[in-house]
């Protein structure tokens, strides 16, 4: 059972004091040095802003990716390492060894260091030489969001990289990740790291919106217009897009997916050729996260959460942004059977599930489902307890009390009670 309103004030005042500690008799907030692959991507700004919501300070290094900004949230104080490039590893192991021997002069945070966040494996090697510099002893925290392809290549490759991931965590203290498959299928079975591991789930930071109704679910549709299906985020599936295409084809328009974010233009052939010469879908650029959710999502009713990009590996495992952003917002996930958003929708008793997105398969569930079946799945999604799809204070003062007691059971971010 979730806490109540009562209980979770009184939890963020009894968190609050394992945030703090006590440095030379003074109360003192958690100091946090993190480091980051992309200072491009916006999910940086909001984990960060969910470590100054717990009670933590914030300092941010990192690389940015060529042809890209420094991500919306930044406060102007990010200390950038370098410049990668997307789709590139090696190029991007390069930029690490370029930094890695000037770290100690490149970072220099304000004030003494308490604990460091590395966000992807590569950031882990910075992160170890700079807890060995003085003064003091920071811990060691490795934020792992995505299983990277190869880790999990089946060859003296992936066999180094897995080693690599080993040794590199030695000195963490915890391991911090978004679903539960990863830690079943891989940090718990192909790749043993033997640091806890504490389940921090993509939710949306309070504050991304308010829940309301769906106005796109909650008035009638006007006679000949088409049920629309929104893919939001980072569209990097080439499979997706094309089965989506080929599935309203054979729809005839009685639905549209509009496409929303930033496209992987190195994962497709020619993504805006494919997308402008279909009829019945359309892309409307990049959007603002998290200003924009509500007013992205309030123009569909299905969320696209299916991932083709490492299907069977990283994409069979993650809880995917949208699945979480869609749900808050009204619109009714589509998600892939024997995937872990699958797994979650069935647990929540929510969304349309398939078995494949082959046309065929697609027009029998989605495309024969009545508006009085739509209208269904859109109330259960409504009605759906709203901490599921938010992070709270509570979540954020939980996670920085973690980061504050190395030395404790890692538990999920938010309890049963």
């Amino acid at each position: 059972m979730l806490l109540n309103r009562q209980e979770r004030r009184a939890s963020v005042a009894e968190i609050k004091g394992l945030a703090r500690g006590s440095r030379d008799g003074r109360d003192a907030v958690l100091n946090v040095l993190y480091l980051v692959h992309n200072l491009a991507d916006a999910a940086v700004w909001r984990r960060a802003e969910m470590l100054r919501r717990g009670g933590a300070t914030v300092e941010i290094a990192g690389f940015r990716r060529a042809g890209s900004l420094i991500a919306s949230g930044d406060d102007g104080s990010a200390i950038e390492l370098g410049q990668t490039f997307d789709a590139k590893f090696a190029q991007r192991l390069m930029a690490i060894a370029a930094a890695l021997p000037a770290i100690r002069r490149s970072v220099t945070p304000r004030a003494p260091v308490d604990v460091i966040i590395a966000r992807n494996l590569e950031m882990l090697m910075l992160a170890n030489r700079l807890a060995s510099a003085p003064p003091g002893t920071p811990s060691v925290v490795y934020e792992c969001l995505d299983i990277h392809r190869l880790l999990l290549r089946q060859d003296m490759v992936g066999g180094a990289m897995r080693q690599a991931e080993r040794v590199l965590a030695r000195r963490c203290t915890l391991l911090l990740t978004s679903s539960p498959a990863f830690v079943r299928e891989y940090f718990g079975g192909i790749n043993p790291l033997g640091v806890p591991a504490l389940l921090v789930e993509n939710k949306v930071l309070n504050g991304g919106g308010e829940r309301g109704t769906n106005p796109a679910l909650a008035r009638p549709r006007v006679a000949g217009e088409p049920i629309r299906i929104g893919w939001f985020g980072a569209l990097r599936c080439s499979t997706s897009l094309q089965r989506l295409a080929a599935f309203t084809r054979a729809a005839d328009g009685r639905f549209e997916v509009i496409l929303r974010g930033k496209p992987a233009l190195n994962e497709f052939d020619d993504f805006h050729g494919f997308v402008s010469a279909e009829p019945f879908m359309r892309f409307e650029g990049p959007y603002r996260n998290p200003d924009d959710l509500a007013q992205i999502y309030s123009e569909v009713q299905f969320a696209w959460t299916i991932d083709y990009f490492e299907a069977g590996q990283n994409s069979k495992w993650l809880l995917p942004n949208r699945l979480y952003e869609g749900c808050l917002h009204g619109a009714i996930p589509i998600a892939l059977n024997g995937t872990e958003t699958a797994r979650y929708l069935d647990e929540h008793g929510l969304g349309l599930r398939l078995d494949d997105t082959d046309v065929a398969t697609m027009m029998a569930s989605l495309g024969a489902l009545t508006e009085a079946q739509v209208a269904a799945l859109a109330r259960d999604v409504a009605e759906h307890d709203h901490p599921h799809f938010v992070l709270d204070d509570v979540e954020c003062v939980a996670l920085v009390g973690r980061l504050a007691s190395p030395g404790r059971t890692a538990q999920p971010v938010l309890e049963a009670a």
